[in-house]
């Protein structure tokens, strides 16, 4: 039955929603607050459209799929609510007209899109009807409409996903780890967790939560998980999936094996997500021969630590989704010493005091950009060496000079990049074409 479908904001999730919902046979109305936007050229030109503010046109509608991005507080959704509109986000929805065999979901602060990429990389080993979708590439409802009854679905999912989905499921749901992030829109850390937590609150006994044991947050939210719980660690664990000298030990019940693949991508956090990719396609069915062939090629995710080029015997690495404070202390602790560390941007309101330690034992000197300088010299004064750099460039060139055979030099922002670029992935790729060019 033809439905009146409103679509509240029109980022990438909510113009591929709006398509999804076209195509289903209903009407379909989008409303965005900005005034213009270049994701428009992709809406089909049936669906009517409102720019620059949120009308009450859209409580015409059956339902509101809502992106994930706004806060539920805002005043178009209480009028939706007062009005008993269902409110849906687009992962639930895309979900409600999808097919597939098993969703393998991955969510945490950290790491999601190295390891959602290297799961349906060996998902995709074994089976050719396999999907990676969410955070990572495209919404599930760009493909929603192509998958059938044999489709594997891998997805990484954000809290913000998460908190709009109450009701979403997974065959085997990931918890990396759990760190502040994102409190601006969240509030507070316990609604951040309460986020999350909806990534396995809905499963039943036949599914696996795949967790990390040496995240204590994590640990204690899998004691409310009605699933098979199956922890990883860096450390032997009695029972569940870890790490020790360089082989991946799989010691589950009375099942006892080993695999030892060839590791290219840098970091300890990195062995923590192979546990976790391991883990999830060892439960979803994959031999372990092929999860160990998939993980010995795999080369990692850009602006992830990702290697860019020696100069000079010197080291250049982008790791530009380095966007809060937590994942650039991972990335100060991949490396032995001798970094030089260009870091800032966007501040998002959390201290830099937590890097102190490591910056004051492995980096030579801190180069700054972007609005945050101030804030992360206050921080970590006394620790190092700091530069003012006015550009990414610049920081490039000091960080250079200041550099000798051996060093490395370290792009990790601890900061979102909106103050100078459109996205962290244009700044990685800014800073990846400047050292490719030599500055």
């Amino acid at each position: 039955m033809k439905k009146n479908i409103g679509i509240l904001g029109l980022g990438k999730s909510g113009i591929s929603v709006a398509n999804l919902a076209l195509k289903l046979g209903n009407n379909v109305f989008a409303s965005e607050t900005a005034t213009k936007t270049k994701e428009i050229k992709k809406l089909s030109k049936k669906i009517l459209v409102e720019l620059g503010g949120h009308s009450d046109k859209i409580l015409n509608s059956d339902i509101i799929i809502k992106s994930p991005g706004l806060s539920p507080d805002i005043p178009i959704l209480k009028k939706a609510k007062n009005k008993k509109i269902k409110i849906l986000s687009e992962l639930s929805f895309a979900l409600l007209n999808s097919k597939y065999k098993k969703i393998i979901a991955v969510t945490g602060t950290n790491g999601k899109t190295t390891t959602t990429d290297l799961i349906s990389k060996i998902i995709k080993s074994k089976h050719k009807d396999s999907i990676v979708v969410g955070n990572i590439g495209l919404p599930l409802s760009a493909k929603a409409l192509t998958t059938t009854k044999n489709t594997y679905i891998t997805m990484e999912l954000s809290s913000y996903q998460l908190e709009d989905s109450p009701n979403f499921k997974a065959n085997i749901s990931v918890l990396l780890n759990i760190s502040p992030d994102h409190l601006s829109h969240h509030k507070t850390m316990k609604a951040y967790i309460r986020g999350k937590e909806n990534v396995f609150v809905n499963q039943n006994k036949n599914d696996f939560l795949i967790v990390n044991y040496d995240d204590k947050i994590c640990r204690k939210l899998s004691k409310k998980a009605k699933s098979n719980v199956i922890f990883f660690s860096k450390k032997p664990l009695k029972n569940g999936i870890f790490y020790d000298d360089g082989k991946i030990v799989i010691q589950i019940g009375k099942k006892y094996f080993q695999i030892k693949p060839k590791i290219n991508i840098v970091g300890m956090h990195n062995i923590e997500n192979i546990l976790a990719s391991v883990s999830a396609a060892y439960f979803a069915g994959i031999h372990l021969k092929s999860i160990e062939k998939v993980i010995s090629k795999y080369k990692g995710v850009p602006h992830r630590i990702e290697f860019v080029k020696n100069i000079n015997g010197v080291s250049y690495y982008n790791d530009s989704k380095a966007t809060n404070v937590d994942s650039t202390r991972v990335a100060l602790e991949s490396f032995d010493k001798n970094i030089n560390l260009i870091m800032g941007g966007q501040d998002k309101g959390f201290p830099y005091t937590s890097l102190k330690q490591l910056i004051k034992k492995k980096v030579k000197a801190v180069f700054l950009i972007g609005e945050a300088s101030n804030e992360i010299k206050k921080d970590l004064r006394g620790v190092s060496t700091f530069f003012d750099s006015k550009s990414l460039e610049q920081a490039l060139k000091q960080a250079s000079m200041n550099s000798k055979t051996g060093d490395i030099v370290l792009f990790s922002p601890a900061c979102a990049s909106f103050d100078s670029f459109k996205n962290f992935e244009e700044r990685g790729n800014i800073f990846k074409c400047l050292v490719n060019k030599g500055f």
